[in-house]
């Protein structure tokens, strides 16, 4: 069989047939070729219509002295030199308040050069655009800062933390948006823009191909690490609970569906279900 055959084959264009915006894998694909998308998601999140992107890169590695270490969606830097980290959650426990806090630490971590006067450090928002209303609020968007609170004034820090309700849909910008994240033809998608990524990535050869492949490899990655941390925790706890265990560690990467996981920790849907409910928020 040869590659491309391979690649597209009916598991994996039924696959790419069900991918919107909203998956995180498939949103990096269509933002890093084509800037312009970033720029129109900026200018209606931060409702600043003036913004422009001057440079994108997406599935960003950051780490740092201790073991853990993220990799980040998108990392945009605007005209007016802000640092934007935008980050797709389609699960709940993926987007809490805390891992908010991590990734805007870890950001801050590695814009400032040594011996540079820390008011060199530019100003940051990380966006964390989730698929429900995580903060329950029913609220389009959740603007978080920094605040005196004995005062009420802002701290003014430079560090900014926006929440974007995926589910949100009415007909301003914001709900256009969100639709459009949440759609699988373009067709049906009011930003001409994204509707374009999505058609390329959907309907070429070329496109098509080039996400099936990023498919195979995310597949085979689960695939691995499955293996690996089943053996590893195999030996420890016995073949049922390193299966377990397997699974909470992808969960905890946020990112394979719960279909996926199962698989590749050979656990039922169901039990796969069971340990996500469990983790820690």
């Amino acid at each position: 069989m040869t590659e491309e055959r391979s690649l597209r084959s009916p598991e994996n264009l039924a696959r790419l047939a069900k991918l919107r915006l909203m998956d995180d894998d498939f949103m990096t694909r269509c933002f890093e070729s084509d800037p312009a998308c970033v720029e129109l998601v900026l200018r209606i999140v931060l409702d600043m219509p003036e913004l422009t992107v001057r440079s994108v890169r997406t599935q960003v590695p950051v780490s740092n002295l201790t073991e853990r270490s993220l990799r980040m969606d998108v990392v945009a830097i605007d005209s007016a030199g802000r640092t934007i980290n935008v980050e797709i959650q389609r699960s709940d426990r993926g987007a809490g308040r805390r891992r908010a806090r991590f990734h805007s630490s870890m950001l801050d971590s590695v814009l400032l050069q040594k011996s540079e006067d820390f008011q060199a450090l530019p100003e940051t928002w990380v966006i964390f655009i989730t698929e429900h209303d995580v903060l329950g609020r029913g609220e389009p968007l959740y603007k978080v800062e920094r605040c005196i609170l004995n005062t009420g004034e802002l701290f003014d820090d430079g560090a900014h933390i926006l929440y974007v309700n995926g589910a949100f849909r009415d007909d301003s910008p914001l709900g256009w948006l969100m639709h459009d994240f949440s759609c699988t033809r373009a067709a049906d998608m009011h930003y001409a823009v994204l509707a374009g990524q999505v058609r390329y990535f959907k309907e070429t050869m070329e496109g098509s191909d080039t996400m099936c492949r990023v498919m195979e490899e995310k597949w085979e990655e689960g695939r691995k690490e499955g293996r690996k941390e089943g053996r590893r925790e195999g030996r420890k706890e016995g073949r049922r609970e390193g299966r377990k265990s397997t699974a909470r560690k992808l969960l905890a990467m946020s990112k394979l569906t719960l279909e996926e996981i199962a698989e590749c920790a050979s656990l039922t849907l169901e039990e796969v279900r069971q340990l996500a409910e469990e983790l820690p928020q």
